[in-house]
Formats: structure tokens, C-alpha cells, sequence
């Protein structure tokens, strides 16, 4: 009891001396183009930005592009057919330079330094292939990330994204805020069932499936979200989906250890680097 009041204390005490680190910092905020400005603005609005890799055009576009691909064209055929729940395929792909170059863009980092409000540090990248299922489970529940007070992870679509290959789907913020009981309604949820996710009829109880916001898009759809902050899951799918997904948080992350999956051994290498280690961006 002592040790769980002794951690709640600690918790509240590192909170806000974020919250002090975040003030201190906003002078050192770097200033955006109008064009970032306007992502910056949807994700401090709903958690979420949907955008293109043609509205972002990054010099880096096209290599990044040519690279991810040669690498699914690599992957392995998952041996998996006969499984009920079929897990993702996933590979480390951070130390491929195409990848980083188009993870460390500055215009980009920038956007993120504004949104978490802090000095950053990308973690990585996983290639990531996620395959049809006729139920719920793993991260189609929904579900928020716990390596950070705030991240921001960018889905890039590497196939065409409709509801046959099951978008990520979300709640806007504005309708889980502190202020709200459906806030605390979703989290005591989520608590109960140790943070492994909820279904959609437990959500659908409170948020109705209307209010739930599904990111479908071409090849080249950009999501960013802050994955701590906003509810959200994969949703069930009939034909296979391919993503890049990127980890930005604040430098250091509230929980370190959970980052780590992005550089280390976690996952697989299809091309491998010895010397990889975390890219730290400075401000």
C-alpha cells in the first residue's frame, strides 16, 4: 500500500515538472510553414492528422518509397493459414537510409517537437504487414500507447487502405477530454481489462460508431497520431495491409523500455546494422 502511494506521488511529482520542461521550452519552439502549422493545429485538435506523401512532398519521397518496397518484396510468406489469430509480420527497418532520411526530414521534426513541446527523439521504424481476421484481438482492440505523456506515430500506407484491409480507425479527442465521463468510463474499461484493449460494443456504448473517425486512403496516406493520447485500434480486415510505422517521443521518454522494440532485436532485420542505436534530435 505504502509502495503504491509512494509511486502515485512520484507520478504526480514527474507530471508536472513535464509540464514545467514543456513551458520552459515553448520559446525554443521551432517556427513552422503554414502548410506544417495546419497539421500541427488537427493534431492538437482531435490527436490525429491525415495527410499525403504528395501534400508533405519530402525530397525524400521517392527513395523511401523504392526502399520500403524492396524490402516487403523481401519479407517471408507467413506460415500462418491455419492460425485463428493471425499476428502481424514485422520487421526493424530503422538503419535502412532511405527510411531515416525520410523519418528525420526537418520539416517534419519540426511539427513534432511543436506538438509534444519538448526536445524529441525518433526511435525507429517497423515494417509492418497485418493480415485478415475474423475477430478482435492484440491491437484491432482498442487500445492507447504507454511509451510516453505524448507521442506521435505516422502510419505511411503501402497499399491501398479501404475497409476490406482494415484502416486504423480512432475517437477524436474532443470526445474523450478530461472533462468528460466517457473519458473516465473508456479508461476504467481499458484498466479492467490490464491495458490488452476493449472491444467495439464496449466503446460503442458510450461513443456510437458514427462519432468513430476510419482513415482510409491511397498508397502514400500519411497518419500521424499521438497513439497515447486518442483511443484507437486496427480494424478486423479480409485482405492483407503493409505500413510503415514510426515512433517519435519526447527526449528522454517517459518509459524508455518500451521503446527500445524499434532499434533492437526485438523484431527481425531483413538488412542488418550492428553499430544501430536511437537517433537523438537535438533542439
Amino acid at each position: 500500500m505504502l509502495n503504491s502511494i509512494k509511486r502515485k506521488v512520484y507520478a504526480l511529482y514527474s507530471d508536472l515538472a513535464c509540464v514545467v520542461e514543456r513551458w520552459k521550452h515553448k520559446k525554443k519552439l521551432p517556427v513552422l510553414e503554414e502548410r506544417d502549422r495546419i497539421i500541427l493545429n488537427a493534431l492538437k485538435r482531435d490527436g490525429v492528422c491525415v495527410t499525403t506523401l504528395a501534400d508533405l512532398g519530402f525530397n525524400s519521397n521517392a527513395e523511401m518509397l523504392k526502399t520500403a518496397y524492396h524490402q516487403l518484396s523481401q519479407m517471408e510468406k507467413a506460415n500462418n493459414d491455419h492460425l485463428d489469430e493471425k499476428w502481424p509480420q514485422i520487421y526493424t527497418v530503422t538503419d535502412l537510409p532511405e527510411i531515416s532520411a525520410w523519418a528525420t526530414e526537418k520539416r517534419l521534426l519540426n511539427i513534432i517537437e511543436n506538438y509534444i513541446g519538448l526536445p524529441i527523439t525518433f526511435h525507429g521504424v517497423h515494417l509492418r504487414k497485418d493480415f485478415p481476421s475474423e475477430h478482435q484481438f492484440g491491437t484491432l482492440l482498442w487500445h492507447s500507447d504507454a511509451e510516453d505523456r505524448r507521442i506521435i506515430k505516422i502510419f505511411l500506407s503501402l497499399n491501398d487502405v479501404a475497409e476490406k484491409t482494415g484502416p486504423f480507425e480512432y475517437i477524436p479527442r474532443s470526445l474523450t477530454s478530461l472533462f468528460s465521463w466517457q473519458y473516465y468510463w473508456l479508461y476504467y474499461k481499458l484498466w479492467q481489462s490490464k491495458y490488452m484493449g476493449i472491444d467495439d460494443e464496449i466503446v460503442k456504448k458510450v461513443i456510437p460508431k458514427s462519432a468513430w473517425k476510419s482513415c482510409k486512403g491511397p498508397v502514400g496516406t500519411v497518419i500521424l497520431a499521438d497513439t497515447k493520447n486518442v483511443l484507437h485500434h486496427g480494424t478486423v480486415r479480409t485482405e492483407e495491409r503493409s505500413t510503415l510505422f514510426f515512433c517519435y517521443t519526447a527526449n528522454p521518454p517517459e518509459r524508455p523500455e518500451l521503446c527500445t522494440q524499434y532499434w533492437d532485436d526485438t523484431y527481425p532485420r531483413l538488412e542488418l546494422n550492428p553499430s544501430l542505436e536511437p537517433v537523438q534530435i537535438s533542439s
